[in-house]
């Protein structure tokens, strides 16, 4: 059965480089997989009245906003298109419209019909990151975010994050495309972090992944003063690692997700790509 990922583009306030285009292609075409590439265009509600017409002209302000959202949504489906044709991969593109405070909502009921959401990440898209978390804790898919700014590379070597809890098995799981496409598989475990549910936890799973015909070894680090997120990605990039996988963790207050330290550390400060799993 063949793969389907797709593919979130924000458009307002910040849109997405055009890197995304070929790290996404690229990306689809490792696991041979369809995409879908969805640009999410802003649409701002008239709120207008005569006196903030007559001094603010916010009817027109408000087409402009939303003509150049057009714009760039369209900009970004034109290189995907460009790219998916040289590199062989079947794509199909949708626009979609939301205003501002409901385009997360809108990015995590499309995604729910596909196997894989693809985000491109900049520290700095404010919009990428909100669509981000929404899909993460909403869809019910793997979220895989790729980085806005630099190549992706052949994901070769893939570094599980594992702690034996119930989030990262699910992130496991949902990263088999990779894992069954991967020279080299490292289990991590920080163990200076939180209490762990057992001994060589590690170890345990990586026996599990050799069992299953998979070339993969464990290994313990410990994180000291710096942030989970900073001390997993920093011994990825260290091991040679192309990938990272992780259980997404966050809990609602009120419909805001309130982020856990590692993926609050990842999403601050994202140094490769990484596939997160709620």
């Amino acid at each position: 059965m063949k793969l389907m990922a797709s593919l979130s583009l924000a458009t307002y306030p910040d849109a997405n480089s055009s890197k995304i285009a070929a790290n996404s292609v690229a990306l689809v075409k490792q696991i041979d997989a369809s995409l879908d590439a969805v640009v999410i265009n802003v649409d701002i509600p008239d709120v207008s009245n005569a006196l903030s017409s007559y001094l603010l002209d916010l009817p027109n302000k408000i087409r402009e906003v939303e003509a150049t959202s057009r714009k760039c949504g369209s900009v970004l489906l034109e290189a995907i298109t460009q790219e998916a044709a040289h590199s062989g991969v079947t794509l199909t593109t949708q626009q979609l419209s939301a205003p501002p405070a409901l385009m997360g909502d809108v990015a995590a009921n499309h995604f729910r019909y596909f196997d894989i959401c693809l985000v491109g990440w900049a520290p700095a898209n404010q919009t990428a990151r909100m669509i981000a978390e929404a899909i993460l804790f909403s869809s019910g898919r793997p979220t895989l975010l790729l980085p806005d700014s630099t190549d992706v590379e052949v994901l070769g070597h893939v570094v599980i994050a594992w702690d034996g809890s119930r989030v990262a098995a699910r992130a496991v799981a949902d990263a088999r495309a990779f894992l069954e496409r991967a020279s080299m598989v490292t289990i991590v475990t920080v163990t200076d972090e939180k209490p762990l549910p057992g001994q060589d936890i590690g170890e345990r799973l990586a026996q599990g992944l050799r069992t299953r015909g998979l070339v993969a070894e464990a290994a313990s680090i410990q994180a000291g003063d710096r942030s989970i997120g900073t001390a997993l990605q920093e011994h990825a990039l260290k091991i040679g690692g192309n990938l990272l996988v992780m259980g997404g963790y966050g809990h609602s207050r009120v419909r805001d997700f309130v982020l856990g330290g590692a993926t609050e550390g990842i999403l601050a400060d994202m140094r490769l790509p990484v596939l997160l799993s709620h």
